[in-house]
């Protein structure tokens, strides 16, 4: 199974990879550097159209590069305050070759309200790198190792949150 993801981020290919292998065999993951077309930090809806964005351009580097694929992917993290409070959340969205898609979240944390205009303006591993006094922005770990003192990372938030997506695809029509 070939499977594109919108980033060339290791920690990000790696959990896709972990993701479809739970429930595919020969799983193959390539990262291709696309553009999400949002925000460095995405607020809101824009986390779920930054991965769509990517996608579609995932989509059009497939069809110049006459790729066969079959799942399309990608994983966008932003900013939210739909719920009251402000939260990080990490939106993976999946398309496959015939054109289904889905939609899945990680995990989500609260950030609190005094860095979110920071977090707005520069970026929340900004932030993180700020507070936890470190000068890794945007490790495979990510910030959030930080937070959860080691038990949580990154790579665990995108397993989870492309874990969410793809049960729109291994449940059959029971579950589309």
């Amino acid at each position: 199974m070939k499977i594109l993801i919108g980033t060339k981020n290791k920690g990000k290919v790696e959990a896709a990879k972990k993701a479809f292998s739970r429930f595919f065999d020969d799983v193959e993951v390539e990262g291709i550097a696309v553009e999400s077309e949002v925000p460095e930090q995405p607020v809101n809806d824009e986390a779920l159209q930054g991965a769509k964005n990517r996608v579609k351009n995932l989509k059009k580097y497939a069809k110049e590069n006459k790729l066969e694929i079959d799942f399309y992917v990608a994983i966008e993290s932003g900013i939210t305050d739909k719920f009251g409070y402000w939260l990080n959340i990490t939106t993976a969205y999946i398309e496959d070759k015939n054109g289904d898609s889905s939609v899945g979240l990680g995990p989500a944390y609260q950030i609190p309200d005094r860095y979110i205009d920071e977090v707005k303006e520069k970026e929340l591993s900004y932030v993180l790198s700020k507070i936890f006094k470190t000068e890794e922005q945007k490790t495979p770990q990510g910030g959030i190792v930080y937070l959860t003192k080691g038990n949580v990372t990154r790579i665990d938030l995108a397993e989870y949150a492309f874990i969410m997506a793809l049960t729109h695809f291994v449940n059959g029509d029971d579950w589309k």
